[in-house]
């Protein structure tokens, strides 16, 4: 079983179980516990699980469990106290919780985790239920940032709400927030492989990420920038469907394919990671190489260094992400009156065998 095998075999127990130990689920593999320790290791820099003594657990269990630094009283002598809805613990959003957690620690703010499976419903009956425990605010990553009238439900709350990678559809209430630059992240990619010599660089994105609107300006502004004609049907590839056994997932992906083996595609970006290991197989199966016959960026690095031929990413600063989330809203709940925010936290470029010379 190889690495990348191991590490998504214990991703899933742990999800299914709430922890493992390593001895003994290395017994289970049958390999030994350095190997299972070391896997561990990864998933937690990942920000997927939490290491603790003799095993790992859900991130999400750990940090409530994790000692916090002594409490700050708000006004009234209380301990400060604020909520945090994502949608997921198990992609993108574990290293957002970890910063956010490092951050109210850090000023002894009690967090207190939703996460809604983006579910709307959920999200909402989780965020009613965090205020009148005493949340004093919310970080949100809201499934729908626009609602009837053009007012979203959070902007009816009675507690200040900061946004986490997401921006408002409609500036009813001037909401904060907090996210990635995602368009500087894929302008960099396309400067990247543009400055490996190619030049018929595409865009291979699944169409329904909330990330996508602007991972498509920066690519079309990186174009543009380097004086290329814009993205067309040509370049530009939308993957349909939740999974690659949709039919019409299939016939797009080979469509990309086609045009990789004709020469008319050197070069890609592909959004999320996921969709990269799967592009991977299919060109190993059409005896294409990588970066020879295409040069590769994935967009969110969740999962890119774990390929067999690790694929280049960039890397949005999650964990700071979450930690900047944090620090707006204290500041916030320390000055209601203080002028709004929004901050833009730019990514990075972590360039791997996918796309180097």
């Amino acid at each position: 079983m190889h690495a990348e095998e191991r590490q998504q075999t214990i991703l899933r127990r742990v999800r299914e179980e709430g922890s493992i130990r390593v001895t003994d689920f290395a017994a289970e593999l049958g390999v030994s516990p350095v190997t299972m320790r070391k896997d561990v290791e990864v998933l937690a820099e990942r920000g997927l699980v939490a290491r603790v003594h003799g095993g790992a657990m859900l991130p999400e269990d750990w940090a409530e469990t994790a000692p916090a630094a002594p409490a700050v009283p708000a006004q009234g002598g209380r301990p400060r106290a604020m909520g945090l809805i994502v949608p997921s613990a198990s992609y993108y959003y574990p290293e957002v919780i970890k910063g956010a957690r490092e951050a109210a620690a850090a000023r002894g703010i009690r967090l207190t985790l939703g996460v809604s499976e983006y579910h709307g419903e959920v999200e909402q009956a989780q965020a009613r239920q965090m205020i009148e425990d005493g949340a004093e605010g919310l970080l949100l990553v809201p499934s729908e940032t626009a609602g009837e009238a053009g007012r979203a439900w959070y902007e009816e709350l009675d507690v200040p709400v900061v946004l986490i990678e997401r921006r408002p559809e409609h500036d009813v209430a001037g909401a904060e927030h907090v996210g990635t630059d995602h368009a500087y992240g894929a302008r960099l990619a396309v400067q990247h492989l543009l400055g490996m010599g190619r030049r018929r660089v595409a865009l291979l994105i699944r169409s329904s990420t909330p990330t996508s609107p602007w991972i498509r300006e920066g690519y079309s502004g990186g174009l543009r920038a380097a004086g290329l004609d814009g993205p067309d049907a040509a370049t530009v590839i939308d993957l349909p469907g939740e999974t690659p056994a949709d039919p019409d997932y299939g016939r797009r992906m080979e469509e990309f394919l086609d045009a990789v083996e004709g020469g008319r595609i050197d070069a890609a970006i592909v959004h999320p990671d996921n969709e990269a290991l799967v592009l991977l197989r299919r060109l190993r199966a059409r005896s294409l190489s990588v970066p020879g016959d295409v040069a590769l960026v994935s967009y969110d690095d969740e999962v890119a260094a774990l390929a067999d031929i690790p694929l280049s990413a960039v890397a949005p600063s999650k964990r700071e992400v979450g930690a900047a989330a944090v620090e707006l809203l204290a500041l916030r709940l320390a000055e209601p009156g203080r002028p709004r925010r929004r901050v833009a936290i730019l990514p990075e470029l972590r360039v791997r065998s996918s796309s180097t010379s």
